[in-house]
């Protein structure tokens, strides 16, 4: 199957104001609605479909990510897009009573549900509804920034990364786990699955085939591994590099503000 080609300008408006919904071109005021559609209709069986999507690979990516923020009692963390909390979880562990880690995310029903299954846990996060184009945060506040599986979702990808670079301290660091570009001889088979498989399931457990049709859409219009390097230097990111993991199904960026 032949896809387009990524977007690789980083979210930016053309004469015409428009961008992109997976395949389709939306207007970019409304890009943030129709994402929004999207993970309220999910929310429920959002775990779920995780590990049935990735095979439980999901938690061993999440894991490095983790492994890789070198995170150490007291630090300040704020994980964007966070979703149901699986890396704030773990975040709370690594920093301790004395630390603090702010849960985020733009979709009330996903933020609802990371914070309660948190609680369920004994964990307590700090929690913000926000918009990552819009943090509400102070300049230098935080130690690490992350988002996971969310940057693709955003309309405005340059901005958000500028945002993250404005919260962090000097010295932080931003870890960007996401769906990237799969290493060629697989690519084939990962089409086959992402489009004949993927929204099959959507239908068959979440009830909602339309919402993963879109999910395959949006990885392929993600930039790729070099692309979103260069994105994060712009934004005034050093050191910036990055992991393929699963042979490129999801690569680990980080950068450095200095």
């Amino acid at each position: 199957m032949s896809t387009p080609r990524h977007d690789d300008s980083g979210g930016r408006k053309d004469a015409s104001d428009a961008t992109h919904f997976g395949y389709q071109s939306v207007p970019a005021a409304k890009k943030a609605e129709r994402v929004a559609e999207v993970f309220h209709s999910v929310a429920d069986r959002y775990d779920l479909m995780n590990d049935l999507m990735s095979g439980g690979l999901h938690r061993v990516w999440k894991h490095f990510t983790v492994r890789q923020a070198g995170l150490r009692p007291g630090m300040k963390v704020l994980d964007i897009a966070g979703g149901t909390g699986d890396l704030a979880a773990a975040f709370l562990r690594e920093v301790g009573e004395r630390g603090e880690v702010w849960l985020t995310d733009i979709n009330g029903s996903m933020l609802a549900r990371g914070r309660d299954r948190l609680l369920d846990k004994g964990l307590l996060p700090a929690v913000a509804q926000c918009d990552a184009e819009h943090l509400p945060f102070p300049d230098r506040h935080f130690d690490r920034v992350s988002v996971a599986f969310g940057l693709r979702n955003m309309t405005r990808k340059d901005v958000t990364l500028r945002e993250m670079q404005r919260v962090l301290k000097p010295g932080g660091r931003l870890l960007v786990l996401e769906f990237s570009k799969v290493a060629s001889p697989l690519a084939p088979a990962y089409d086959a699955y992402s489009f004949g498989l993927l929204p099959k399931l959507g239908r068959w457990i979440a009830k909602d085939e339309a919402s993963y049709r879109y999910l395959a859409e949006s990885i392929r219009m993600h930039p790729d591994q070099e692309t979103l390097k260069a994105m994060m230097e712009e934004a005034g990111f050093g050191r910036v590099r990055y992991f393929n993991l699963s042979f490129g199904v999801t690569a680990l960026h980080e950068g450095v503000k200095f």
